[in-house]
This record gives C-alpha cells, sequence and structure tokens, in this order.
C-alpha cells in the first residue's frame, strides 16, 4: 500500500533494465494494442519490506478484481506479474546474469510517466540522463485483467525518480567511454571536399545485419528480453515468422 492506494507500492532503489520510458514502444506480439511506455524492475531480494508489499497489494489487485471482473473466481493457477531472476523463464532458460538476486518484473502504461532526480523532483530528466542500467525508486499499480479469457494480475507503471547511475545494460555505454581521448588525438586532418574521408583510428566497419528499425535502446540485433526469452531487436517471433523490430 502507497498512499492509501492497497494496489500501488514505492519501491525502494531498484535497477532498471530494458527502458521505454522517454518513447513508447509498440507490442511486436499483438500490433492492434497501442504503443506503451515500459520498463522492467530488478529488485534485490535482500528488499524484503518491497516485497512483502509487492505481494500484498497482488492480492488486493485480485480480491478486487474477483469481484468486478472474474464474475467471483479467482483463477486457479493466477499469472502475476514479478518472477524470480534466479530461476527460468516460461520458456525454460534462464534469466540474465543481471537478474541474479532479484525479483524481475516489468511495468508499463499508455501515459508517460514522469523521470526525475530525487536531487529535484519538480524537473524532469533530459533523455540522455534516462537509460538501462540506472538505479531509481518506482511507483506502481497492480490491476486485474480478464483479456480474450485469460485472466491474471497485471503491473502498471507510475513515475520513476533515478536515484544514481549505473552500469548501462543491453550494450550501451557511458559517454566517457564513447569520447575518451576524442579532442586529443582526432582532427588533425582536414579532407578536401569530395575526396575519401581518413579513416578514424579504431573505426569498424558496419556490418549488415538485416535490421533497420528503430531501436531506442541500443541493444545489439538479436538480443534478448530476460523476460520473454525472445530476440529484443532483429529476430524473428516463432509465433508468426515476422521480425520483431
Amino acid at each position: 500500500m502507497y498512499n492509501n492506494i492497497p494496489t500501488k507500492v514505492l519501491t525502494g532503489e531498484v535497477r532498471l533494465s530494458y527502458v521505454n520510458l522517454v518513447a513508447p514502444r509498440a507490442n511486436n506480439s499483438d500490433p492492434n494494442a497501442d504503443p506503451k511506455y515500459s520498463v522492467t524492475l530488478l529488485i534485490p531480494k535482500s528488499d524484503l519490506a518491497v516485497k512483502q508489499n509487492i505481494d500484498a497489494s497482488i492480492e488486493a489487485a485480485a480480491a478486487d478484481a474477483q469481484g468486478k471482473i472474474w464474475n467471483g473466481v479467482r483463477p486457479p493457477v493466477m499469472p502475476i506479474p514479478i518472477h524470480d531472476g534466479d530461476g527460468v523463464r516460461d520458456n525454460g532458460t534462464p534469466f540474465g546474469p543481471e537478474c541474479k538476486g532479484c525479483w524481475v518484473m516489468t511495468a508499463s502504461s499508455k501515459q508517460k510517466p514522469q523521470v526525475v532526480h530525487q536531487s529535484d523532483i519538480n524537473t524532469e530528466l533530459l533523455p540522455q540522463d534516462i537509460y538501462s542500467g540506472m538505479y531509481a525508486r518506482v511507483t506502481i499499480n497492480f490491476f486485474g485483467y480478464n483479456q480474450r479469457g485469460k485472466r491474471g494480475v497485471g503491473c502498471g507503471l507510475g513515475n520513476v525518480m533515478k536515484t544514481r547511475d549505473g552500469e548501462p545494460l543491453a550494450g550501451g555505454a557511458s559517454a566517457a567511454a564513447d569520447f575518451a581521448g576524442v579532442g586529443q588525438t582526432v582532427g588533425s586532418a582536414t579532407p578536401e571536399y569530395g575526396g575519401a574521408m581518413p579513416a578514424t583510428p579504431g573505426q569498424m566497419t558496419r556490418q549488415n545485419t538485416g535490421y533497420s528499425g528503430y531501436n531506442p535502446l541500443g541493444v545489439q540485433p538479436g538480443a534478448v528480453n530476460p523476460l520473454t526469452g525472445q530476440p529484443y531487436y532483429g529476430g524473428v517471433d516463432n509465433n508468426n515468422g515476422l521480425p520483431y523490430n
């Protein structure tokens, strides 16, 4: 419970993964669904108070749904949005190494969340300061659903308060790593217009991966979503044969 709302939770400090907080992301498995803002929360198992609060809020959401949208009958096996990062996904594959020692949960919303820093909660962060791997506290709200015969409890995304920076996830890199040495060893020669540009030291040739879609996370093609076990970008959906993009 948070702010006297039984289904609402304010997390402790968690790590954020698969961050889609700047722009909404389309649902590859349901083209007719509205794009949503989303983020995966890596909740330390050592935070027993938050886990207890989450469990109580899930139960409150289920009780509310049972009386309102489940016709008084709770599903015998009720899907819930929280998973054991030390276990395996539904497809039997293990979660990524960043999930070890954590509870893993994805929250989403059609509405854009406010993302602020704990030092100034009245000013929203710039997009470049929001990335997978940073640490934050997040408000979430649990709700029951009954969609196309499937009943369970989902997790809605509220707002995000960044607490500190962290090692970027999903193949990202920090600005310090990207621009180390720039301005010190590069730019000694000016190319003639119409001529070939001189090679930049350490420059790599870009390979044709077959993927040209929008990639807000900076993940490599074929990177695996820790919850679904499917490629996040550049892979093929086994259900319909269509590319993830």
